[in-house]
């Protein structure tokens, strides 16, 4: 029995890939190996490009185990735990036993490394200006609303 397509339904699917192609362009553009380069350069700190995203992502989203750091960011666990082991010899994070279970290595960011993730905070916030700077204060407010809004509801799913 053919399903009966709903108008609105319809407008929503359409609303959907629009927003689809949006986050694959905000991601492509966010993941490109030169936005990071950059980014790095702005906030003036020695760190090999491929390491930027794995200290970021334990400066903010740690305590965090290396498989669960791998997986958000779309990269082999062993090649991850081989980076994190680098950024722990450079002084930017610790590792250690997770609190459960032995096996599971969790890393957190040090005093060196917080240090560094807040030169490319400051470098971050001078781009982002440049980026916004002809943005309405509300558009850019709702902006921030609705992508935490997003961001909590794919959280939850």
């Amino acid at each position: 029995m053919p399903r009966k397509i709903n108008v609105q339904d319809a407008h929503i699917s359409e609303q959907l890939k629009v927003l689809h192609g949006a986050l694959i362009s905000i991601a492509s553009a966010m993941n490109r190996p030169q936005r990071d380069a950059a980014i790095i350069k702005e906030a003036g700190i020695p760190l090999e490009r491929a390491l930027f995203p794995l200290l970021v992502g334990v400066e903010k989203l740690g305590p965090i185990g290396v498989v669960e750091l791998a997986d958000r960011t779309g990269r082999d666990y062993t090649t991850v735990s081989r980076q994190v082991a680098k950024l722990e010899s450079l002084g930017l994070v610790q590792r250690q036993d997770g609190p459960t279970d032995r096996r599971v290595r969790i890393a957190t960011i040090t005093p060196k490394g917080k240090a560094m993730t807040e030169l490319v905070d400051v470098a971050r916030e001078r781009m982002g200006r440049e980026i916004f700077k002809s943005w309405e204060q509300k558009d850019m407010d709702d902006l921030i609303r609705l992508m935490r809004k997003f961001a909590d509801a794919l959280d939850e799913n």
